[in-house]
């Protein structure tokens, strides 16, 4: 990895935007900074206006793992393509069913136990799709992960379950994810390279996944196993990243 603005950066970023170019965002700790409470992100508004801009010139996708019904109201601007829960909702062509029997399962068992979470500061984010059970807020990080593991156990075989920045998520087995996802969403936009940022374990599948012809970088500074292209230091500099697109997509003349 090598760190976007203190290197080559840009000159990576004008070589793929030289072509048809679909970019692609995260959004938790991506377009909108990390809080304690999932309920309250929302994109800044200086991102949300460049975003606005870059809608214009070039196909935006956000891929969260929030639902879109949830993560559409929290962007302020209107991106070509919404995608939701890690990949599993919203790709053209693919069913996004939400009756899985295990899910139901798990769905049962969280709730008969979500008193004891909330004592340990344990939030539910129930996404249909898939959970996400977030302790950040804990102020007992490890009984509270300790006690999430315990309630995962009986589903490990049946679900796909993989961690985060203090939340532990599950999803279908064998659901798309976020790199299945964007490969998707450039069939359908029918460009010829990417850009995704994003900056969380579930984007380390993009990360891993990227041909030569696409653009990673990973937001939040340098992590030694990430397969990220570049990063940079901070959420806060994704704004600066974003102007750097619209700097290049201008000069280009690129219309979406």
């Amino acid at each position: 990895m090598k760190n976007y603005f203190k290197s080559d950066g840009k000159d990576a970023l004008r070589a793929t935007l030289s072509q048809p170019t679909l970019i692609g965002f995260d959004f938790d700790g991506t377009l909108a900074p990390i809080v304690n409470t999932p309920d309250v992100a929302v994109t800044p508004t200086p991102i949300a206006r460049r975003l606005t801009a870059l809608a214009r010139l070039c196909p935006v996708a956000i891929i969260s793992g929030r639902s879109i019904k949830d993560v559409r109201g929290r962007l302020g601007f209107m991106p070509k393509f919404v995608v939701g829960n890690h990949g599993a909702e919203g790709l053209p062509g693919h069913y996004d069913s939400i009756e899985d029997k295990c899910m139901d399962a798990l769905r049962e068992r969280i709730f008969s136990h979500a008193a004891e979470m909330a004592v340990l500061g344990i939030c539910i984010e129930d996404k249909g799709l898939s959970f996400s059970l977030h302790y950040r807020g804990s102020r007992t990080e490890l009984p509270a992960l300790r006690f999430i593991e315990a309630l995962l156990a009986p589903f490990r075989n049946d679900l796909a379950i993989f961690g985060g920045k203090y939340v532990v998520n599950v999803a279908t087995a064998g659901a798309p994810d976020k790199f299945a996802a964007l490969q998707a969403l450039l069939e359908e936009s029918g460009m010829a390279g990417a850009v995704f940022i994003g900056d969380d374990v579930t984007d380390e599948t993009v990360f891993a996944g990227a041909p030569s012809t696409w653009l990673t970088i990973r937001v939040g500074g340098k992590v030694p196993d990430s397969r990220a292209m570049y990063f940079v230091d901070s959420q806060s500099q994704v704004v600066n990243l974003i102007q750097d697109m619209l700097d290049l997509l201008t000069a280009y003349g690129h219309r979406g």
